[in-house]
């Protein structure tokens, strides 16, 4: 019986314009799919996958195939995943505010990061215009959305922050640059529309590297806040 990577073969030469993957592939990279419990490289994928599969035509052919469905393929930080269908997400809302509740400073101090990164716990609170607690940022990093990314080379080399690819993947970005800007804002009330002559919304960043202001981190930075005991919450929080 002739492998995948042989019927392949022979179809190209029979039809050397005709870009559609095989059915017997699909079936192959959607059981791979579904088989992850994270969101998949393309590269590992197509390592994954028979011999001269052009996997970005079988993941745009299964991506098609599943966009009328319940469940979507779609690419999350330069991975693919199966997710809920976007109209479909309001039966998910209940489980999602229970399990991910949030103080407003938690969610004000995770916005500054996004938008901001990499940026320091006193730019931070340089910002919001209040102290940020220990505590809020330990939250964060607990639920994985954010983390230490290195030093500021200024006295005191305090550690600066940004987001992760779980940040990405909870809030279905396939890139930071798809956050809201200034317009979109504005649009949904989370910004007064009459704003400081002046006021903008900065670009953020998907840059991993560091910085030229940047130093990498040491030993045990990671750890430092991770297991720190929590701090008294801020004035008004809600933990």
């Amino acid at each position: 019986m002739a492998s995948l990577a042989e019927k392949r073969t022979e179809d190209a030469e029979e039809h050397p314009l005709d870009p559609q993957a095989r059915p017997e592939e699909l079936r192959l990279l959607e059981a791979l799919l579904f088989a992850s419990a994270e969101p998949i490289d393309q590269a590992v994928l197509a390592k994954r996958m028979p011999e001269g599969v052009d996997i970005k035509v079988a993941l745009a052919q299964l991506q098609a195939e599943y966009a009328p469905r319940g469940v979507n393929l779609v690419r999350v930080a330069n991975r693919w995943t199966f997710r809920t269908a976007g109209d479909l997400a309001w039966l998910m809302t209940r489980e999602s505010t229970e399990t991910r509740r949030l103080s407003r400073a938690a969610i004000e101090v995770l916005a500054i990061i996004a938008y901001h990164q990499p940026v320091t716990r006193a730019e931070i609170e340089e910002i919001r215009g209040v102290i940020t607690s220990k505590g809020t940022l330990d939250v964060l990093l607990e639920t994985g959305w954010i983390r230490p990314r290195g030093r500021r080379k200024t006295p005191g080399r305090p550690l600066t922050f940004g987001t992760t690819e779980g940040f990405l993947s909870q809030f279905s970005l396939e890139a930071l640059g798809d956050l809201p800007g200034l317009e979109e804002l504005k649009g949904t009330g989370l910004l007064d529309s009459r704003l400081p002559t002046g006021f903008s919304v900065p670009t953020p960043s998907d840059d991993v590297a560091l910085r030229e202001d940047e130093d990498p981190l040491e030993a045990g930075d990671s750890l430092e806040f991770l297991l720190a005991p929590a701090a008294t919450p801020e004035n008004g929080d809600q933990s």
